[in-house]
């Protein structure tokens, strides 16, 4: 694959994560929707065959989200919240820019923009996994 289509990946992969802001702000005010959401992805994520590091992420990314709607951790920017819940919202959804019932390719776009994502949270996805050892709630892990 060349290095410009590459670039283009990355770019498309932006575009779908920050076209799901709005909704995941609407989402946000929604304790049940998240929920639907944290059980959705679930389901999902049982039957996604692994598609690198990218998608290794995701559950780290959705205890986070759990933590926080919980109001269990508040010390993390909205944006992080919102651009979680965008990347989560876009995995679970059927309708992608490749279709997930294409096996294997069809988890690509996902592992994308949970990329994406990462590249944008990463530092606090890292302080809310020191918190979670200290209060308890998980083994620490490296990332």
């Amino acid at each position: 694959m060349s290095e410009e289509k590459i670039t283009m990946t990355d770019e498309k992969a932006s575009e779908a994560l920050e076209s799901g802001y709005e909704k995941a702000e609407e989402m946000l005010k929604d304790k049940d929707e998240i929920e639907r959401l944290l059980q959705r992805l679930e389901k999902k994520l049982e039957n996604v065959p692994y598609i690198g590091t990218q998608l290794s992420v995701v559950p780290v990314l959705a205890s986070l989200l759990k933590s926080y709607i919980q109001g269990e951790y508040k010390d993390v920017p909205i944006g992080t919240i919102i651009a979680i819940i965008s990347a989560l919202v876009y995995f679970v959804s059927p309708i992608d820019i490749l279709p997930d019932s294409i096996p294997i390719v069809g988890y690509f776009d996902d592992a994308a923009v949970v990329a994406a994502c990462w590249k944008l949270v990463d530092s606090d996805v890292k302080e809310y996994k020191v918190w979670r050892t200290k209060n308890g709630k998980e083994e620490e892990l490296d990332i």
